[in-house]
Formats: C-alpha cells, structure tokens, sequence
C-alpha cells in the first residue's frame, strides 16, 4: 500500500512542525559549513543602472531551469535602480527578466507591462513553464497597492499568464493575462502582513510563492513566506497552497508547515527540492531577525527533510543550519535558490566587511557565484 498521504488529506493538518530554540542553540560557529569568501574580482554586475537581488528561473514543471535550443536559460530577479542606501530598493522593486548563457547575464527589461501588477511594487516568486515552451505561469507577491499615495507592506499572493518567445537575439514575455489572487490570508492561522512596524528585521510576511509539483501524488503547491497569528514578535511560519489541477481556480489554502515562533521573524524564500527519495524545504534568514537570546545564529541557508511535503518537517544537521556566510563577511550573500541538481543560486549583498564594520554597506546588488549542496539523509552541507 501506498504511504502518500491523499492531497485533500494533506491541508487539513492544523499542528505545523517546528523549528525550535532548541535546534538554534545547537550551532556550533566553529563547526558549520561556511560559504567561500566572496573578493573583488566576483562582483561582475548585470547592469550599471540597476541593483539586482532575489533570483529564480523560468523552470519546468519538474522544477529545473528551462534550457532553450541554445542552451540558454531565462532568469527573473528582483531589481530597482541604484540607491545610496540599499534598503530603499524594495519600495521600488519589480520583477526583471534576464537571459544566461556561456557569456554570462544580460538584461532584458521588466517582466510585466507597467500599470498591470496590482501592487505598487513586486516581490519574489517563482515560473513554470507551460510544456510546449509558449506559455508560462509566473507565482508572484504583489506588495502594496497600485496608486498608493505612500508604500504600505501589505502582500498579496497572485498568478498570471503570459506568452513566451525565444527567437532571435532578445527573447520576451507578451500577452499578460488571468491576473488572479491565489489564495486569501486565513487570519486564523496567518497575521497581517502589514501587521509589523515596517522596520526592516520587523516586516511581517504574506510572500514568496514558490512552485514545486510532487512526482509522487501529482499534487502542485505553493510554499510561502508567512507569520503566524497571534502577535508574538518573532512569528515566522512558512505556509502553503495546494492544489490537485495547478489550474489557477483550484489554490487552497493549508495552516502553517513550519512553525519558528520565539525564534525567527521570517524564513524568507521558503521551497523544495527533492533528492534520494527525501523532499528537502530550504529557506534563507539573517542574524538580526533571530530572536535576541538565538543571535550567535549566522546569515546563511537553513532547511528541513521530511518523507513527505505536508508533515514530518525536522531541522536538518540537527540544527537546521546548512550554510552560513563566512565569518570574515557574514552578510556577504543572501537569498539563496537550490536547484533540483543541488546548485545554488544567490545574489551579492554586503561584502568584504566584517561583523563589527560600520559605515556605508558594500552592496554587491549583482549575482554571487554558484555554490553546490551535498545531501545525505537528514544531513547537508556545501560541497567543495
């Protein structure tokens, strides 16, 4: 008999798994698997006018980038223009679109026309390509509202359509469609989004949709960036939406998966990837946003494994740690995308400076180099 649980089955469980203080106490700095130094020679940036962060590709249903006749992939990022403090980047983001080939990246304009997102910027998500390659669904957070008098944090998680065309030198989104809200917040298990201070380390999260299809049940999801209700001051959940079709009316919402209250405020980015039998949730947090007992914790990437998507969720290595920065510049890179062949793709953020430096940040605002995970059951680590 099968062990897969039934999908319908599945969103209804109310008990979340959690990622407890516990677990965080447990990091040893000394022991933990650390990033290469990130040097001048690496900030190679995309685009003189823009800063680029938050990454992931135009994937397959399967989860990977989709390569293209000659052999290129395309990208979407989160980008705006440049800012003497970086932090104002995210009230003017916007998805881009970029094209990566042996040359390296180039940029290729905002991913969706102006005026037709419904926020009054965008944040991450993530893209499925329909299997002919003509079409795709992108999964994105709409923050704000279009034609707010002054930006607010409220996040929204919406879908579109849009058709693909790859010939010639400059492949393009066209056609934008089916705008659609996936799914509503559940105030019983989800706090505003706007329910925070709007401090940078204090935003609340309804955001970061990410699309992962289950070989196994068939079933599609949607992994999100959330905070539990309740109104504790670190509430970082992650969440998600199901579906049996992937047809944009069949979203439902399920409670929290991962539950960090008392610990972190967001596990940003949240998605999984699955290896030797094993669904793995990664996510990325910072120091600052640890609650204040757990700040020996570093600014890296984190994750869970479980036998199954919906439950059984438990820290990997013990701790929950998979990587960190390196101590000699511990915010050096941020954000980062495993891919289902266990590469992983982050952008540069403030770089070459350590723990104690003050001033002005070195923000890379372009792609970091690929990095490459090794797994083996609950255990993970970089492989280098």
């Amino acid at each position: 008999m099968s062990s897969v649980i039934p999908l319908a089955i599945s969103a209804e469980r109310a008990v979340p798994d959690r990622w407890t203080a516990a677990d965080v106490a447990r990091i040893d700095p000394l022991a933990m698997s650390t990033a290469p130094l990130i040097g001048e020679r690496e900030i190679v940036r995309v685009s003189a006018e823009l800063d680029i962060w938050d990454a992931w590709p135009l994937q397959t249903q399967a989860g990977a980038p989709m390569v293209f006749e000659d052999g290129a992939t395309l990208w979407m990022a989160l980008a705006a223009p440049r800012f003497e403090d970086p932090d104002d980047r995210h009230g003017h983001a916007r998805i881009h679109l970029f094209r990566r080939d042996a040359a390296g990246w180039s940029p290729l304009g905002p991913a969706m026309p102006e005026g037709f997102s419904p926020g009054s910027r965008e944040w991450s998500g993530s893209a499925v390509v329909d299997a002919d390659g003509r079409a795709l669904t992108l999964y994105f957070t709409a923050t704000g509202r279009r034609g707010e008098t002054a930006p607010t944090f409220e996040q929204r998680l919406f879908s579109a359509r849009a058709s693909l065309e790859t010939s010639g030198d400059r492949p393009r989104l066209f056609d934008w469609r089916d705008l659609r809200e996936v799914v509503e917040r559940d105030a019983a298990h989800y706090m505003a989004s706007d329910g925070g201070v709007g401090v940078i380390g204090t935003i609340k999260a309804f955001r970061d949709p990410a699309y992962f299809h289950d070989p196994r049940d068939g079933g599609h999801y949607l992994f999100f960036a959330g905070s539990a209700a309740g109104g504790a001051a670190f509430n970082g959940v992650i969440g998600a939406a199901l579906s049996s079709s992937g047809k944009a009316d069949d979203w439902r919402l399920a409670p929290p998966l991962i539950d960090a209250t008392d610990v972190n405020n967001e596990l940003e980015r949240p998605h999984v990837v699955m290896a030797g039998g094993l669904y793995y949730m990664f996510w990325s947090t910072q120091t600052h946003v640890f609650a204040p007992t757990l700040r020996h914790a570093p600014t890296g990437l984190y994750g869970m494994v479980s036998e199954h998507p919906m439950q059984g969720w438990r820290p990997l290595n013990g701790t929950g740690l998979v990587f960190a920065n390196p101590p000699a510049a511990p915010r050096q890179a941020y954000s980062w995308l495993v891919l289902p062949d266990l590469s992983v793709i982050s952008f540069i953020d403030d770089w070459g400076r350590g723990r104690e430096a003050t001033g002005a940040r070195r923000f890379g605002a372009t792609f970091a180099p690929a990095l490459r995970l090794r797994l083996a059951g609950d255990q993970a680590e970089l492989d280098v």
